[in-house]
């Protein structure tokens, strides 16, 4: 059994069914929801489903090419396995374009369908209309580009990368362009020559008012943008050392994993309509995530906890997934708090921000400091701290930290190093520094 019953959000299949179409416009009509095949109606597994492969694919393209407005970014076909069984799982998420119909059919009660309970129920006409007037009229697909003169090299060299073909049909594939063939917004962030800027701040201390460091990572494709950031994110994640003798135990600053779906997340479902873009900020104790537009339309900061989505740019979530950003859809917040507690979220009515607890050991890191500090003089023991802090601390960054010119530092590195305060461990270019416990 895979320890579900049917209700609003889950439909159990033996088989797939005529009815599929159906079923999944039904969820993207409501709230969203995972249909089951190969899975009885009490939650039993029953399997033999034959070539899976082969029905992921029919099951991917009946949903593309069967319903309208489209789907793409919108639901994920994936097989999983329990005792032994397989079955598929269709997540469904709730649309932004409702009402969905059937394809050549029109936006009539015998095509619009919506979930009540743990049945289907056609739409009345009055439904219909409610629903088309509220339809989200900013949908980056149909907001036209500022620019119209883009290029997409680094996005096809990423669709090449993960084996995709590149044809004269790939940027309609991706539903870069809208109704009057321009290019559409989404067409724009993911272009090589956007005007996109997404800072990167990092501060000494805890508050905004010592500002270290400011990288902007735009002015290119998101995609790329996104590269970047996640290989900032790798490289300011230090490694603490806490001795416990025999044993030596290392702990990162971060679960960079976790902190790659936060990243990846405020980047997918910030409300680039209204012109901000995401903030990253890192100071001394704590990563800082802030995207904009709130929780999406629809959907409770309850849900959105739970994993339940409500993609605000389908078309990008699309692209994240393929370009293997991102695995399948609605798991990644359930992924990070298998690692943090949800109070690192906070919800405000145009943002969410992420707060990140670094998992720096102040006892060790101060015990250190006592120690080290009836053997040296002040200005030396700056020196150590600093370097404690960031292991890979240059030269030319202690001096401008600590306001003294270069010959200073070296001189009293000299006098450290000699005294086997701290020593070099591998290269100039991509080695750190290590203190030792004296």
């Amino acid at each position: 059994m895979i320890g579900l019953l049917e209700d609003k959000r889950t439909e159990f299949k033996i088989k797939m069914t005529d009815t599929l179409e159906k079923e999944v416009i039904a969820f993207l009509n409501t709230d969203g929801g995972n249909i089951f095949i190969g899975v009885d109606d009490k939650g039993n597994i029953s399997g033999n489903l034959g070539n899976l492969d082969l029905l992921q694919r029919t099951i991917k393209d009946r949903i593309k090419d069967n319903i309208m407005p489209s789907t793409l970014g919108l639901f994920d076909v994936v097989v999983n396995e329990a005792n032994g069984k397989k079955y598929i799982q269709i997540i469904i998420a709730k649309g932004n374009e409702r009402p969905y119909y059937l394809r050549g059919m029109g936006m009539t009660p015998d095509s619009c369908f919506i979930r009540v309970g743990s049945s289907v129920e056609s739409m009345n006409n009055e439904t219909i209309l409610n629903l088309f007037s509220k339809r989200t009229r900013n949908s980056l697909k149909n907001i036209k580009s500022p620019k119209q003169d883009l290029e997409f090299k680094i996005l096809k060299i990423y669709y090449q990368e993960n084996g995709y073909e590149v044809n004269d049909n790939f940027l309609k594939k991706l539903d870069l362009y809208d109704d009057n063939n321009n290019f559409n917004y989404i067409a724009y962030l993911l272009s090589d020559n956007n005007n996109l800027s997404v800072q990167f701040a990092k501060y000494d201390g805890n508050d905004v008012y010592n500002l270290i460091e400011n990288e902007d990572f735009g002015f290119c494709s998101l995609i790329k943008i996104t590269d970047n950031i996640l290989n900032k994110i790798m490289l300011e994640n230090k490694t603490y050392t806490k001795i416990e003798t025999p044993t030596r135990k290392e702990i990162k600053m971060y679960d960079y994993d976790a902190v790659k779906e936060i990243v990846t997340n405020a980047l997918i479902h910030n409300d680039w309509s209204n012109g901000y873009s995401p903030k990253f900020e890192i100071f001394d104790k704590k990563l800082v995530i802030s995207s904009n537009g709130g929780v999406q339309e629809g959907v409770s900061q309850e849900e959105f906890l739970e994993g339940f989505s409500n993609p605000r740019n389908p078309e990008l979530m699309r692209v994240f997934r393929d370009l293997n950003f991102v695995e399948q859809l609605g798991t990644g917040i359930q992924r990070v708090l298998k690692t943090y507690d949800k109070e690192i979220f906070e919800f405000f009515p145009n943002h969410i921000r992420v707060i990140i607890p670094f998992n720096k050991n102040e006892f060790q890191n101060k015990s250190l400091k006592k120690e080290i500090n009836k053997s040296l003089n002040k200005f030396q023991n700056s020196i150590i701290n600093l370097i404690i802090d960031k292991p890979n601390i240059t030269q030319e960054e202690l001096a401008r930290l600590l306001d003294v010119n270069k010959r200073t530092i070296i001189r009293n590195f000299k006098v450290l190093i000699d005294e086997k305060y701290i020593e070099r461990i591998g290269a100039n270019k991509n080695g750190y520094w290590k203190v030792n416990k004296k």
